[in-house]
């Protein structure tokens, strides 16, 4: 980020900031996919290179403030944030625009990015853009006949018809019902996209439905049709470098931090894949990814609860799910904290489905982006049957057991009569209280819940409609959410709850050593729990 003058876009009549001769602006570079939080303990918080939403948010409403900035000029890279996050930065730009002018200058027209630049008040892009405003598509590869070809089959036991994490590993292709949420899933998110873009550009919903169905192929083309309000290249627009001494120790100095003593609110985040254990921050999946273990979790919840400054708890959602029983711990912390008279707040990202709907089904109010990935109300188990594996590559296991469901998750034989019947009961149990929860957190009955659970997803902007989030938003939302019910003003002071230490050593020192050590690399390839509430990790919306 730098500050610079740009003389072409100056306005006629502009006032200037005393000592500052020329418009002064800054150049802002937005790129990557802006994970919502910055890391909670401070080695991690130092050693992260990747910007955050949180952290760009932070520097938007210092600019917001700065009396020597006449504008800025937001640039779009290597931009890689989903729909969801791009509105979020939307939203911030279209609040630093109220104070400031701002320009994004966009070189490869998306929907992501298309969608965060509108928040400004002009859109740039060069006569040789990439124009790809071409509609939202999935893409699910169903490995069924695959695995049956190599002598492996699945057990897929699920509640109910729309609950699909494990189809792709038994079927050979998608079914009705899958068919059905998807579709209507991509109907919602574009339904409300085109109603951002057109709100934010002045034009009518059809009309930018016509983008999609009519798609454009160049700046040109983009210009005409309203996507764009210029055709300039990025030299065109930015002028000789001005860095005023104000604005140079203005951007130098630390942020000023409001005191604790009025309040604070404590964000807990929730993010990967729900587990039992410690949280992880494994890079590759076939390590476990990224996991919120219910451990650290439900320990930084009582941190929260257990600090007299903190007056209200945003509990931030990223999560497709995992196990039931690590929701369930984490929603009774959440449920707890609700006890203490401390409010909270969920505020869903990307996605917060099933187990990672479970966990903040306890929360007095509830945030969606109408790009959210949510529902999924629903309970699956399975496993991998290897039986005509093991048979053709000449492997026999033999089982000693003295009762019929000591093996029930052995993956070398399918299961018995009495084990389904087990394993039908115990996921029918896990359903009913997951609905229960619901029930009671939404106001609804139990019977409604059903009929919107079923392990069908919804958007964030049909959950809203459903009764199964209070506002769409995003963590700002949240934030403001919190300090109304809590009596804090806006603009009090938040902080991210980490558990406390256990021994000599800080927290993020013991963490360290963990990770140095390779002690968190022990996932599987195949989830230990029986029973999940997990959204199939291979829906992506592009």
């Amino acid at each position: 980020m730098s500050g610079m003058n740009l003389p072409f876009l100056k306005k006629s009549g502009d006032a200037l900031p005393q000592g500052v001769s020329r418009p002064t602006w800054v150049v802002l570079d937005l790129a990557g996919d802006y994970p919502a939080l910055n890391p909670g303990n401070p080695l991690a918080a130092l050693l992260n290179r990747q910007e955050t939403l949180e952290g760009l948010t932070a520097r938007l409403e210092r600019l917001e403030r700065a009396e020597w900035l006449h504008g800025v000029l937001v640039r779009f890279g290597a931009y890689s944030a989903g729909l969801a996050t791009s509105r979020a930065i939307r939203d911030a730009l279209a609040r630093l625009s109220e104070h400031k002018r701002t320009v994004a200058f966009v070189s490869s027209l998306g929907m992501p990015n298309l969608l965060a630049a509108s928040g400004a008040g002009e859109i740039v892009s060069p006569e040789s853009a990439e124009v790809n405003v071409l509609g939202l598509g999935m893409e699910v590869t169903y490995l069924g006949a695959f695995l049956k070809r190599h002598g492996v089959t699945f057990e897929n036991l699920r509640i109910r018809e729309y609950k699909s994490a494990l189809t792709r590993f038994s079927d050979d292709q998608m079914d009705p019902h899958n068919r059905e949420q998807l579709t209507r899933l991509l109907d919602s998110m574009e339904g409300s996209w085109a109603e951002d873009l057109a709100a934010a550009r002045g034009l009518s919903v059809d009309a930018v439905r016509g983008w999609l169905d009519h798609p454009v192929s160049s700046a040109t083309a983009a210009l005409q049709a309203g996507l764009i309000d210029r055709v300039a290249y990025e030299d065109e627009l930015v002028g000789p470098a001005t860095r005023p001494m104000g604005a140079v120790l203005d951007l130098l100095k630390p942020a000023g931090r409001a005191g604790r003593r009025a309040g604070r609110v404590a964000v807990v985040p929730v993010v990967g894949t729900i587990m039992t254990g410690r949280s992880q921050r494994n890079p590759l999946p076939i390590f476990g990814g990224v996991t919120a273990g219910s451990d650290t979790v439900v320990a930084a919840l009582k941190r929260a609860g257990q600090d007299e400054q903190t007056k209200a708890v945003v509990l931030y959602v990223d999560s497709g799910g995992g196990s039931a029983l690590a929701s369930d711990l984490i929603w009774r912390e959440v449920s707890v904290l609700e006890g203490l008279g401390k409010p909270v707040v969920a505020v869903m990202g990307g996605v917060a489905a099933s187990g990672g709907y479970y966990v903040l089904a306890g929360a007095r109010h509830v945030v969606a982006s109408p790009y959210t990935i949510t529902g999924s109300i629903g309970v699956v188990s399975g496993k991998p049957v290897l039986e005509e594996f093991n048979r053709r590559q000449g492997l026999n296991p033999e089982a000693v057991t003295r009762h019929d469901a000591g093996l029930i998750y052995s993956p070398s034989r399918p299961f018995s009569a009495s084990q389904r019947e087990l394993m039908e009961r115990s996921i029918e149990e896990v359903y009913d209280r997951f609905t229960a929860r619901v029930a009671q957190g939404r106001g609804l009955t139990q019977e409604r819940v059903n009929e919107l659970g079923r392990g069908r997803i919804w958007s964030g902007q049909d959950a809203l409609q459903h009764g199964l989030v209070d506002e769409l938003g995003d963590l700002h939302t949240g934030i403001r959410r919190a300090c109304e019910l809590s009596g804090l003003p806006y603009g009090a002071p938040t902080w991210t709850a980490t558990p406390k230490a256990r021994g000599p050593l800080p927290e993020f020192v013991q963490e360290a050593g963990r990770e140095a050590a390779g002690l968190t690399l022990t996932a599987g390839l195949w989830p230990e729990s029986g029973v999940l509430m997990l959204l199939d990790s291979d829906l992506r919306v592009r």
